[in-house]
């Protein structure tokens, strides 16, 4: 798996800003916010149920990251995926960088690569607690 996720209910705006809360508690800013269904409406005529994709970023493990291999930028931000399921519930979606950043075969990646999903874990756990 290259992800985890939860479902939550909710609108999606309300949704989103707890989102963009608990990323902020673990020490996480929002540096990409990508409107799927408005842009897949705009550029290609086609319908889509609301879904953001939140470009998220942590500074420090950013730089951490970027140290110990230049080209890990390709595998940044981490990506946060906020989507209407056909249900009505909104699942929040996180990309797992303990599996994403196998990819990078170093152990200072994989130490850091641990330290973020179990961030993202708590962002993920705030999100489904928060009513």
């Amino acid at each position: 798996m290259y992800h985890f996720s939860t479902q939550v209910n909710g609108d999606i705006e309300t949704v989103e800003q707890r989102v963009t809360e608990a990323l902020k508690a673990e020490g996480f800013g929002v540096l990409t916010h990508i409107d799927v269904q408005k842009t897949m409406k705009e550029k290609l005529g086609e319908s889509y149920r609301p879904y953001r994709i939140l470009g998220a970023c942590n500074p420090p493990f950013a730089n951490r990251a970027l140290r110990a291999e230049p080209e890990i930028g390709l595998l940044l931000p981490c990506n946060v995926v906020v989507r209407e399921t056909e249900e009505g519930s909104v699942e929040v979606g996180f990309m797992d960088p303990e599996a994403v950043l196998t990819l990078v075969n170093r152990p200072e990646v994989k130490e850091l690569a641990a330290e973020v999903r179990a961030r993202l874990l708590r962002v993920r756990d705030a999100v489904a607690s928060a009513r």
